[in-house]
């Protein structure tokens, strides 16, 4: 990067531009309540007077402009009125649409003058028609265009104003016009994906974006206006736009935001997508360094060494991105599961991992985890108590991963989204329809996760070894020893952790009890598709290896808390992440994980969810290792996985960042679907990466 980009970079990182928050945001349930404002018209007003609030920030020096100043987003409701108002219905994370894609190929492409005109041809007709419904979401529509329009102009003004020329030029164009170039259209995108994190949506995905900037790229580089270097520097300012509002991102961590973004694949039609925007885009994110936008690289068998050691120097970096994701899998799964094959072709991945549509889908792609510990070991304790056969044990596994599953998805039956007028304007036939998002998109899917199921499979396996198998575990003092979390029972302890199969050691034995698991748990989410649902299973653990296993402080359980299990685990030991062996496991090396994890069904199981491998960076210190990686991920797409994150680290820089945080405030880790900033992380999950890593090193 050169000296301006670096210096943006530096003082994005050392919070400069905070310097610009608002001491407080507008109030708007007064102004509803005064004009008797539709719920609808709620949202655009929200839209609307966070764009008059907002101040206008450009600095000498930017090329790509929005700096967010307003430290929070107000309520439209009181909780009294919104529980009224949506009574016997479930509002998924409040009822806000979050953690899906727009159509930013649409969006940027027609400008937001053109999607205004889509609006007002979509009023009229509906005025016309007596269709009042579609009369309000285009006027509202309407009012939040003509919001982010009105922000656009005082950008562009501001900018004229301190001699700008540059960022005043392009402000003055878009995003209310088709970008002409490159830079044009980083700008859109910019201002764009802004506003809609100001209108109260989080985990605003970017989506394929080397898909839908490729034309402007390629349009800049054969007519000569751009050179390579030049369209990197414009693309890394962009990259370091993004990590500027992270303080201002709701999630579970400072980090879990969402932004990520996907590289490669196929088109719709089936042909390749790599492009040289591709390529790009993994450069600028390795030498920019920063935790966005979290990077997904769609690959497949034949994907290109070259593309994949690209992606191996990201993971030598320590970023802990790009995931990657197995079109040769996950395509047939989608189309498999009534996606048309167009669509499946053309997914991106949400948040963390889930498979998602760009501005056609309005998946709910998390609503909580199936908690296979608590299956299975429910399942072994009232087994055993009642003198149950081995096989009894299992029945009564799946009949917990089925009730889980209709407990997670009964709520959903009812499911209400808040209108999102702002975000429906980027969204695919939204307009054109005169139906919001929310109502109207054309995947509206459910998924949920099967959590921790290394722990599960590998208690099931200890039980059927040592209590049915060679009987040197009785019953009762098996019991006894889960009762009191291993008190007095070390040696039986360390016996059923040392002695038993494990996931992730290619064992034909443990890996079909793993397996086992996520039929079940496809058969359960198939059994919902009668009540008219769509659920699709995956593999992810997301923040549940901790929840499941030791609580959570900021609300009820998903699952009662796992206490001891038949694996060895002590009760308040984080289970693995995601598609991860238990910690602990005698690893013989990472082939064997794939080859326990390619087990699985993935046709069925297509919500998405890594196999997890750390790595010591010790493994990038031999000549050869940048190629050697990438083997590995090549090993994975022809094993037949679906999505793979590689993580390297140091775990005693880890263990010297926690006790000197201001020698390592850049360290970045990868937590579940996500990177961010290992000192900024809670303490907990300090630990857990911490202990992930000294375990890699062993």
């Amino acid at each position: 990067m050169n000296e301006r980009l670096t210096g943006l970079r530096t003082r994005t990182r050392a919070g400069h531009f905070s310097q610009y928050r608002q001491p407080a945001s507008p109030e708007l349930m007064p102004e509803c309540e005064r004009e008797g404002l539709s719920w609808p018209m709620r949202m655009a007003r929200l839209t609307r007077r966070m764009c008059e609030a907002e101040r206008v920030v450009v600095e000498p020096d930017e090329r790509i402009v929005f700096t967010r100043t307003l430290p929070t987003v107000p309520a439209v409701y009181t909780a009294e009125d919104l529980s009224a108002l949506t009574e016997g219905r479930t509002l998924h994370e409040g009822g806000i649409i979050n953690n899906v894609c727009a159509d930013w190929d649409m969006a940027i492409g027609e400008g937001l003058l053109g999607r205004r005109r889509v609006a007002s041809e979509t009023r009229a007709r509906a005025l016309a028609a007596g269709e009042d419904e579609a009369v309000e979401f285009s006027e509202a529509a309407i009012e939040a265009i003509d919001a982010v329009l009105a922000l656009a102009g005082r950008y562009a003004a501001e900018a004229r104003r301190m001699g700008n020329e540059d960022a005043a030029a392009v402000l003055e164009r878009v995003p209310a016009e088709r970008p002409r170039t490159f830079h044009e259209a980083l700008q859109s995108l910019r201002f764009l994906q802004a506003t809609v994190w100001l209108s109260g949506h989080h985990h605003v995905g970017l989506g394929r974006l080397d898909q839908y900037l490729s034309p402007y790229l390629s349009a800049d580089l054969e007519d000569g206006r751009l050179d390579e270097t030049a369209a990197e520097e414009l693309l890394a300012e962009l990259f370091i736009a993004l990590n500027r509002d992270s303080d201002l991102y709701p999630g579970i961590q400072q980090g879990d935001n969402g932004q990520s973004m996907t590289l490669g694949g196929v088109t719709p039609a089936g042909r390749s997508a790599i492009n040289p925007l591709t390529w790009m885009a993994l450069r600028v994110a390795r030498d920019v360094g920063l935790i966005d936008p979290k990077v997904n690289l769609r690959i497949s068998a034949d994907t290109d060494q070259a593309l994949l050691e690209l992606g191996t120097e990201l993971t030598r970096k320590g970023l802990g991105f790009p995931q990657y994701a197995n079109d040769d899998v996950v395509i047939p799964a989608l189309a498999s599961h009534g996606y048309d094959l167009e669509d499946a072709r053309d997914y991106t991945v949400a948040a963390c991992w889930e498979f998602i549509i760009p501005g056609r889908g309005m998946d709910v792609g998390n609503i909580g985890a199936v908690s296979f510990p608590a299956a299975a070991d429910t399942a072994i304790r009232e087994g055993l108590a009642a003198g149950a056969s081995f096989e009894d044990i299992l029945s009564r596994t799946e009949v917990q991963v089925a009730r889980q599953v209709r407990e997670r998805t009964e709520p959903y039956e009812r499911l209400l989204w808040a209108p999102a007028p702002w975000y429906s304007v980027l969204m695919t036939d939204a307009l054109e329809k005169g139906v919001d998002h929310g109502r109207g998109a054309k995947y509206r899917n459910l998924g949920i996760h099967g959590a921790a199921a290394a722990s599960a499979a590998d208690s099931l396996a200890a039980v059927q070894r040592h209590v049915f198998g060679i009987e040197d575990v009785a019953a009762d003092e098996l019991l006894e020893a889960l009762a009191v979390d291993f008190v007095d029972h070390e040696a039986l302890r360390r016996r059923l952790a040392e002695e038993s199969p494990r996931v992730g050691l290619n064992d034909p034995l443990v890996d079909g009890l793993l397996c086992r698991l996520y039929d079940w748990l496809a058969d359960a989410c198939d059994a919902e598709r009668e009540r008219g649902l769509i659920v699709r299973p995956g593999t992810g653990t997301a923040m549940y290896y901790l929840w499941l296993a030791r609580g959570r402080a900021d609300g009820p359980l998903p699952e009662p808390v796992v206490g001891a299990t038949a694996d060895g685990r002590h009760s308040g030991d984080p289970f693995g992440a995601n598609l991860a062996p238990t910690p602990g496991t005698p690893l013989r090396g990472p082939i064997s994980v794939l080859q326990s994890y390619a087990k699985i069904d993935y046709g069925r199981i297509c919500n998405g969810g890594p196999i997890t491998l750390e790595l010591s960076d010790s493994v990038f210190r031999s000549e050869g290792s940048i190629g050697k990686v990438a083997q590995l991920v090549d090993t994975f797409a022809q094993l037949g996985g679906q999505q793979l994150q590689l993580n390297a680290l140091s775990a005693s820089q880890l263990m010297d960042a926690k006790a000197h945080p201001e020698e390592h405030r850049d360290l970045i880790v990868r937590v579940w679907g996500w990177s961010g900033y290992f000192c900024e992380l809670s303490p907990e999950y300090q630990d857990h990466v911490i202990s992930r890593h000294l375990y890699a090193e062993v």
